[in-house]
């Protein structure tokens, strides 16, 4: 079900890592980079909700989630292909035509993967989410992985030495040219290989969801936000802080280990240290990636053993100390060192809230709360794109290293946010073997309560 989800992340990883420095190369200033990157949250908080509600109510030969995969996963390849080329527009400014490719690319990577966490809570129960989200997690590291070490292998392959102003490595053409080749075909995979329920099929274990729900129109997503359950709204403090601080790292670890390890100017985009800090992100991006896909599968073991509050608190942590860290670092190896405390964290981020929220959700509305639920990851970004650049040149000086300090900080704040938040599948003292039924609570309350097997977690 989720091998599809390996290519997005290696395309994902691309961006990630690559974006920042291409953007940098075509003229980008640092305090402007988070404003290119604005393009990922405002895409996402319109298209996933979106997404999420139609594909709920999908239902054609590919199946319910499987075509908003293919659309999404070859507009993100064709995306991958034009953004280290967007110079050959020649007509128009390079970096605005970057920024351009960033949000066409950004919007198709929502397309594709939001349906990714809603095929999961379709396809198992409520007891076994926590481990298909952790194998999700996992294959979702592995193609990170992939795609973020890529350029620096090909680094050594590849001899460049082209060093003009707006000229974007070869290694890093080539590397984008892959992503797109597999992403499209870790997509057609899943496609191809998984099985989704019927309608029939599908409403024999979900009989209360209703025809009328089916036909709703879109303006049930502003009913649906309005009503969503109480766990997802304290979750969402969660999210802000821990989606902020990603945010952070994302936009501006690559000029921060250009300036503060490799001491290269700031807006020197010529010079070897530039491009090696570059490449060197890459291998510390693909670190943390590794940390966290094998991290996950060990995260349900942790959370039985604990609670899912508690092995979601403990990550971040782990998180938060990695990234401050960094700022006392001098040798680049050091990093890889950092990553570890950061690839728990995006581990967990990728897995335990999803488990969490899926338990406090009606079947009927997963699509479409999956969806509302990237809301609370795309408004901190948003926040951190209008305001992170600011922040960077007016209070630190144009140091981006501080941006860093700032993001450990606040993934600090979601770890004790976490353990306020309610999780209604505690049964660690109460074992049952009933099989998964649903409740409906009092009208003064949203959330739903179900009763799992004894394997379940909290």
């Amino acid at each position: 079900m989720s091998f599809g989800f390996l290519g997005i992340q290696f395309g994902f990883a691309l961006q990630n890592g690559n974006a920042s420095r291409i953007l940098q190369t075509f003229g980008a200033d640092v305090e402007h980079l988070s404003l290119f990157w604005l393009a990922a949250p405002i895409t996402g908080m319109i298209v996933q909700p979106l997404i999420g509600h139609y594909s709920d109510r999908t239902w054609n030969k590919l199946g319910r989630r499987k075509p908003y995969f293919l659309a999404g996963g070859i507009l993100s390849g064709v995306a991958l292909l034009f953004m280290p080329n967007a110079a050959l527009l020649s007509f128009l400014p390079p970096v605005m035509v970057g920024a351009g490719v960033l949000m066409i690319m950004d919007a198709s990577f929502n397309v594709a993967m939001e349906p990714f966490r809603a095929l999961v809570a379709d396809n198992l129960p409520d007891s076994q989410r926590s481990s298909g989200f952790s194998i999700q997690t996992c294959l979702i590291g592995l193609g990170a992985v992939a795609g973020s070490i890529l350029p620096w292998v090909l680094a050594h392959f590849i001899n460049d030495t082209n060093t003009a102003q707006g000229h974007v490595s070869n290694n890093v053409i080539y590397s984008f040219y892959i992503g797109g080749i597999v992403l499209i075909a870790c997509l057609l995979w899943t496609i191809f290989k998984t099985k989704e329920y019927p309608p029939e099929q599908y409403a024999k274990f979900h009989p209360e969801e209703e025809v009328a729900e089916q036909k709703a129109g879109i303006g049930v997503i502003l009913k649906d936000f309005a009503a969503m359950p109480r766990t997802m709204r304290q979750l969402g403090l969660v999210q802000f802080f821990s989606w902020f601080a990603l945010f952070s790292m994302w936009v501006f670890t690559s000029p921060a280990v250009a300036e503060h390890i490799y001491h290269v100017a700031p807006g020197d985009t010529t010079s070897a240290g530039f491009k090696q800090a570059g490449d060197w992100v890459g291998i510390c991006f693909g670190v943390y990636n590794g940390i966290s896909a094998i991290y996950a599968l060990c995260l349900p073991a942790i959370a039985r053993a604990t609670s899912r509050k508690i092995a979601h608190a403990f990550s971040l942590v782990a998180g938060g100390i990695g990234l401050l860290s960094i700022f006392f670092i001098h040798d680049k190896n050091m990093l890889i060192v950092s990553m570890f405390g950061i690839g728990l964290a995006w581990g967990s981020i990728l897995a335990m809230p999803y488990a969490i929220l899926s338990s406090s959700i009606p079947a009927k509305k997963m699509g479409v709360y999956m969806g509302i639920f990237n809301f609370f990851i795309t408004f901190p970004q948003i926040i951190n794109g209008f305001f992170g650049g600011w922040i960077v040149k007016t209070i630190f000086g144009g140091h981006a290293i501080y941006a860093l300090v700032l993001a450990g900080i606040f993934m600090l704040c979601a770890a004790v946010s976490v353990l306020y938040v309610q999780d209604n599948k505690d049964i660690r003292f109460t074992p049952s073997i009933a099989p998964i039924t649903t409740k409906q609570t009092s009208d003064n309350e949203e959330d739903n309560i179900f009763v799992a097997d004894s394997h379940d977690i909290n």
